[in-house]
């Protein structure tokens, strides 16, 4: 679950208060763009917020995963690990932005550390939460569910070559 991995973090409970300004967010974000206000209410309740303090670490490289972040407010760096154990900055992902979406689908190991450069307000969607959407929700967990595509193939290589 993600409230146990997040412990270090202040929780504010689930984001039925946010609900609105996750809404206002949702333009510079591909995974939620296409839902409603209605819909942002409905889910709410399935994610929970926390609060980092500035230099806080969020997610860990190589720590097991099954939740995302959506970003409310602030920022959040992230560092991928290099051969030398040395740490290089590839993101900075500020509100409306989501981060660990692919261990909520596969579970598997975070592949960056993620460290707040800012007060910052994240909501959480976990793997368990999801699947609950989908039964409880089934139209809703289909949406999101294609917004996880939709998010992960920007991240495919364009002129990726596929060998047959």
């Amino acid at each position: 679950m993600a409230d146990r991995r997040l412990s270090q973090l202040e929780y504010l409970g689930d984001a039925t208060p946010f609900a609105t300004q996750v809404h206002a967010l949702l333009p510079y974000s591909p995974l939620f763009e296409d839902l409603s206000l209605a819909e942002v209410c409905l889910i709410s309740p399935f994610m929970q917020v926390y609060r980092t303090q500035t230099g806080q670490e969020v997610l860990r490289e190589g720590d097991a995963g099954d939740f995302m972040l959506f970003v409310i407010e602030g920022r959040i760096d992230v560092f991928k690990e290099a051969g030398d154990h040395a740490s290089s900055l590839i993101a900075v992902i500020g509100a409306g932005k989501v981060l660990g979406e692919m261990s909520l689908i596969d579970g598997d190991s975070r592949s960056a550390t993620c460290i707040a450069d800012a007060v910052t307000l994240m909501a959480a969607l976990s793997r368990e939460a999801l699947a609950r959407i989908i039964v409880e929700q089934p139209l809703l967990g289909a949406k999101i569910l294609m917004g996880l595509v939709v998010l992960l193939s920007f991240r495919l290589p364009s002129h990726m070559d596929i060998e047959r």
